[in-house]
């Protein structure tokens, strides 16, 4: 499979925490593994098959361990834009954006989603750094901007084409949002935060609910005949098939926007002014070109290529695997890293050392799989 692995057991020199569903995974035959703190579902009744039910049907992601910010106070859009690459002038209220949370120097602290609420902006940062991320923010926005950490919410979300039939039955009305579109639903008396996005490929929504009701709302959507409960091992599996990096594996404070091919996080507008973190050195690697670049790759054979394997032209390594598996939707072996820019053209022929052998590869544009996001003016 892809190269998911449970964090090992001291990771945090302290017991994992557990989620709001912890007990409801469990019931369900969820094998529980630590992962960035916490003890999580990492599959059901198998990886593949978790795969791809949700690639043909819906299938619901617990992603509670990532950190839910609000923020707040006069000024916030100019102040956070300062520390992220978002346009927040641009975003208007209903809308989401992908962003990046950048050091000085232009590296990757983490990468998020910042979504316009009325009077606040709503936050999502991964489960791995999200205190990081909170410490920085706290110590580099002004005393005037209020966070507040949601510790009190579950974060689901429910992914694949027909995730929109199930979820509207529960929440009618779900179905008018568009990709990258968010807002307030109710399901009875309970305010939920929606929006209509994900990290499969596929459309599919994430839904902040408080965290005492999570367990009924879980259980409910399971009831629906194109839903089941997926774990963190298909999961990468799929994000993976889309292309998508993973913070911690394929972007890190060492990477930044330009290698990583995440350029499209900077708007015309946010380039033309500079004022975020790194900007001098992030766009002069833009003009210049980057020394390396984010790539997708296809395995010849069926021998996966894990992260950590070196890539070679010829003898000389001139890359490094970050991410790879094998590929249910594909039916092969796949991988994402980063390798010399001078050998990063797609059809590119490399190969990369796995276990004292060389295995050969091809460069190729990603993602892997198409993505079906349900974009604005799409039928429905």
């Amino acid at each position: 499979m892809s190269e998911f692995s449970p964090e090992p057991e001291n990771w945090l020199e302290a017991e994992p925490n557990t989620l709001p569903l912890d007990a409801w995974h469990r019931a369900k035959g969820a094998r529980m593994v630590p992962f960035a703190g916490y003890l999580m579902p990492i599959q059901y009744d198998g990886i593949i098959a978790e795969h791809l039910w949700t690639r043909e049907s819906a299938g619901l992601f617990d992603v509670s361990h990532m950190g839910q910010l609000i923020l707040s106070g006069d000024g916030l859009d100019t102040a956070l834009e300062t520390l992220i690459t978002a346009d927040l002038g641009a975003l208007t209220e209903g809308r989401q954006r992908y962003a990046l949370l950048l050091n000085d120097t232009g590296g990757i602290l983490d990468d998020l989603m910042v979504a316009r609420a009325p009077m606040v902006l709503f936050i999502v940062v991964n489960g791995a750094v999200k205190w990081d991320d909170i410490g920085h923010l706290r110590e580099y926005l002004p005393d005037d901007i209020t966070m507040s950490h949601l510790e009190d919410r579950a974060l689901i979300a429910l992914q694949g084409p027909k995730a929109v039939d199930a979820l509207n039955r529960i929440v009618p009305g779900v179905d008018g949002l568009s990709f990258m579109e968010a807002g307030s639903f109710f399901w009875g008396l309970e305010p939920l935060w929606i929006s209509r996005s994900g990290y499969t490929g596929e459309d599919g929504f994430e839904m902040s609910i408080p965290a005492e009701h999570v367990t009924e709302f879980a259980e409910l959507l399971c009831r629906q005949p194109e839903v089941k409960p997926i774990g963190l091992g298909a999961r990468d599996s799929l994000r993976l098939e889309a292309g998508l990096p993973l913070y911690g594996h394929d972007l890190d404070e060492e990477t930044d926007p330009v290698e990583a091919d995440l350029m499209f996080a900077l708007s015309k507008r946010r380039r033309a002014a500079g004022g975020f973190p790194g900007a001098a050195a992030i766009l002069a690697k833009l003009e210049a070109g980057p020394a390396r670049r984010r790539v997708g790759l296809t395995v010849d054979g069926r021998m996966p290529v894990r992260e950590g394997a070196p890539v070679f032209a010829g003898n000389t390594q001139i890359g490094v695997v970050t991410s790879g598996g094998f590929a249910p939707s594909v039916n092969a072996p796949i991988a994402m890293g980063y390798v010399s820019a001078n050998y990063s053209a797609p059809d590119t022929r490399l190969e990369a050392e796995v276990r004292g052998k060389r295995v050969p590869m091809t460069v190729t544009a990603m993602p892997f799989v198409p993505h079906r996001y349900h974009r604005k003016g799409a039928a429905k």
